[in-house]
């Protein structure tokens, strides 16, 4: 049994760990980086098609992200997450094809025109409607029997609608092992979502550090908080700019947003108009409504019951099109705009960026993690100026961040799930967190709790069985100058990877009839011809 670190391992996003156990190779999530990369990711050391089950834990792109691209290199075994994940999976991942090829066909036009060379999108909708067939959705709580040896089950643990963490069992003849992977647990006294839960036992744990030098402290009244950010912003005349995550932050803002305006608490502005400017974010919010009576708690249930829609109310428009989305900035009257994506890496947050952090009446208020190298982050920081779209951007608009609100546990709430366990694991694995963090966290568990911990690094692997280091992985940093760049995929790198995928079919192909050796060996052949000439 065999367990290998591939992605956050001492970085925050795409995550990514590999069992091998029971004759099955097993992905544990698969997710995008997003921001700069700080140390360089080993890569999945077995064939897409090799790999028999991917579990995941929720539907972020930094742990899902990349299951397309998995499909498009071969895979064709089964994805288990549970159903809401699973729903959300089906909106989010066409999302990420689409703005795939958007970037793609902008790369193309700039090459066409300079002469560079045509720029490869990482995988396209095919790929993403690929892998959407591949989903199991499970129901929390059920040990689900995989295969021989292998069972699994979902817990929740309130991070995000659908997330959880997996346990797996292992059995190898007399030798049984249980990990259990925490996904991104959720923060504690959050709208909506029930609390995280807890697992009673496990030999090993794999678990997110991503505030894990840090306390949130006391939960604030959000309500109140952003009732004064609001009344301030539109005293001033102007707008309240939201870069909110598509899914799960702007369902939580909608919840805030329904109360302020049904209790009237914003002063002489009591009409207020919201625009939620996200294809994502609407879908997102009806499979919100969807899985309501397994994921809400009981506040938010209760509201339901009453015939109240929690995250619905007059004044809230839906912005669809493109046309409705620069409508928005046409329009004088002080506003909410709600916008994706959360770090303002892409999406229409940036035109919305562009049209209100020059000016002095606007608020841009952040709701959730800005992870290093982003825009967020740098305007978080208090970077005077920004470049969108060519043009720099001089930054005289008020940068506020709405404390405490976390779709993530915080350093009490990270060891408090850890606790949660009747007894101490062999061995807690700390990973999903910045490279200081990371160790800060190990350090705590270590000298503080009585854990053995690791921070392992991408490439590390343990032998479960013996619990025993079999490899470091790659602890060497990208140097400064480089931490921005990201490699094209080209043409060429296509056709590489599709001769790859053939040369792994051929080897597969041993023990086929003699009929059908045959048929394959002459339509390369005559491919080879055809090319040749």
């Amino acid at each position: 049994m065999k367990l290998t670190f591939l992605g956050a391992a001492h970085e925050v996003t795409g995550s990514c760990h590999m069992l091998e156990a029971c004759g099955k190779i097993m992905l544990v999530d698969y997710g995008m980086e997003q921001g700069p990369d700080y140390y360089k990711n080993r890569e999945i050391p077995v064939a897409a098609a090799d790999i028999d089950y991917v579990f995941l834990t929720h539907a972020h792109i930094d742990h899902s992200g990349l299951l397309p691209l998995l499909y498009k290199q071969g895979f064709r075994g089964v994805i288990f997450s549970t159903k809401a994940t699973k729903d959300l999976c089906e909106v989010m991942l066409r999302d990420s094809a689409h703005i795939q090829m958007f970037e793609a066909e902008w790369r193309n036009r700039k090459a066409r025109r300079s002469g560079g060379e045509e720029y490869v999108p990482l995988y396209d909708m095919a790929a993403a409607d690929g892998a959407i067939k591949l989903f199991c959705g499970c129901a929390y709580g059920e040990r689900l029997k995989v295969a021989d040896g292998i069972s699994i089950r979902f817990t929740d643990v309130g991070h995000l609608l659908g997330s959880s963490c997996i346990e797996i069992w292992l059995t190898e003849g007399s030798e049984e092992r249980k990990v259990v992977f925490s996904g991104d647990i959720g923060n504690h006294n959050q709208p909506i979502l029930k609390e995280p839960n807890t697992v009673g036992d496990a030999d090993y744990v794999v678990m997110e550090s991503t505030y894990g030098d840090r306390s949130h402290g006391e939960r604030p009244d959000y309500v109140e908080a952003l009732t004064a950010i609001l009344q301030d912003t539109f005293d001033r005349g102007g707008n309240v700019v939201i870069p909110s995550f598509a899914v799960g932050r702007t369902q939580e803002m909608l919840y805030f947003l329904r109360e302020i305006k049904e209790k009237r608490l914003v002063k002489g502005h009591e009409g207020f108009q919201v625009y939620v400017d996200s294809p994502l974010a609407v879908q997102a919010t009806t499979i919100f409504n969807k899985n309501m009576y397994e994921c809400f708690d009981e506040e938010t249930l209760a509201l339901v019951k009453k015939g109240i829609n929690p995250i619905s109310f007059p004044g809230l428009n839906l912005s669809i099109t493109s046309d409705e989305s620069k409508a928005i900035n046409f329009d004088d009257e002080p506003k909410v705009i709600l916008s994706a994506s959360g770090m303002c890496e892409a999406g229409r947050i940036r035109h919305h960026l562009k049209h209100n952090l020059w000016r002095e009446d606007s608020t841009v208020l952040f709701v959730g993690y800005q992870a290093v190298g982003t825009l967020g982050r740098a305007l978080v920081e208090g970077a005077a100026a920004v470049k969108l779209f060519g043009e720099e951007i001089e930054i005289r608009a008020k940068i506020c961040k709405l404390a405490g609100i976390s779709g993530h546990a915080d350093k009490e709430g990270l060891i408090s799930w850890l606790q949660g366990f009747q007894k101490k694991p062999k061995r807690v694995f700390v990973v999903h967190g910045e490279d200081a963090v990371c160790d800060h966290f190990v350090e705590c568990l270590e000298t503080e709790y009585g854990y053995d911990a690791r921070a392992p690094y991408s490439g590390g692997c343990y032998d479960l069985i013996t619990n025993t280091h079999l490899e470091v992985g790659n602890m060497v940093r990208i140097e400064k100058d480089k931490k921005l760049a990201k490699p094209a995929s080209t043409v060429y790198d296509r056709l590489v990877e599709v001769g790859k995928r053939l040369m792994r079919l051929i080897e597969k192909s041993r023990g086929w009839t003699n009929k059908d050796l045959a048929k394959l060996a002459d339509q390369l052949q005559a491919l080879c011809e055809k090319w040749e000439k």
